[in-house]
């Protein structure tokens, strides 16, 4: 792998120069993982990350309009940042680094600050954000409580999830996303089922998943069900 492909995931395309489309790509447990993480991300995630201006349809539009919308018209106790920007837990930082960034930092440490009902210390709730409101007098928790930890324990850390699948496997990822074990019958079979008569006219090509690709191979999967094929042949990125 070169230099400028460092820290990327790799992907083999069996390509069908004559067709001009991917039959299926080789990839293993990294790259599978990535893709199916696609399914945990928050919907405000996914709109924010393939820009709101550039969206097909009108998710991009409900975003736009919660931006929009004046603090007057909001609940009171709704953050619009919360609904805007959510908070994607540690398991989903840590599977998709290249559309949310990885974190190595302690979840809880011990500068991790809680926040009580600033009005009278008997109600149960806490909160890690100043702005919540008290449940039962309707009172902003902004009195302060630190997180101690236990005799003997350390702070629960954000480690690199295992993921979704199983390792030391290979697995088919097909033009539109369909992952399967890989096996020699499948690929044969694929072969057929594209009546592929010139194998002459089949090369292996190496591609690899960067941050900027994995933002297209995202926004790919919501316009076509030929992914590889558009990421990689009509834009001449293979």
């Amino acid at each position: 792998m070169g230099e400028a492909n460092s820290g990327k995931i790799s992907l083999k395309l069996l390509v069908d120069r004559n067709a001009k489309r991917v039959i299926f790509g080789e990839a293993g447990k990294e790259f599978v993982d990535f893709l199916f993480n696609f399914l945990s991300l928050p919907v405000g995630t996914v709109v924010k990350l393939l820009s709101k201006d550039k969206m097909v349809g009108s998710l991009g539009k409900i975003y736009e309009s919660i931006e929009a919308m004046h603090a007057n018209y909001m609940e009171p106790n709704l953050n619009k940042e919360h609904v805007l920007n959510p908070k994607v837990s540690s398991s989903y930082l840590a599977n998709s680094p290249f559309l949310l960034g990885y974190k190595t930092n302690d979840e809880l440490n011990d500068s991790t600050v809680f926040y009580r009902c600033s009005y009278s210390s008997s109600h149960s709730y806490v909160s890690k954000d100043q702005q919540a409101v008290c449940p039962s007098c309707k009172h902003y928790m902004n009195s302060g409580l630190t997180f101690v930890h236990g005799p003997g324990k350390e702070a629960a850390k954000v480690e690199k999830g295992t993921g979704y699948v199983k390792g030391l496997v290979t697995y088919m990822v097909m033009d539109d996303l369909i992952v399967k074990p890989m096996s020699t019958i499948s690929s044969i079979t694929l072969l057929s089922t594209f009546k592929v008569k010139d194998l002459g006219a089949l090369e292996t090509v190496e591609v690899f998943i960067g941050k900027e690709e994995a933002v297209e191979m995202l926004k790919a999967s919501f316009l076509t069900d030929k992914v590889l094929t558009l990421m990689f042949l009509a834009n001449k990125k293979a």
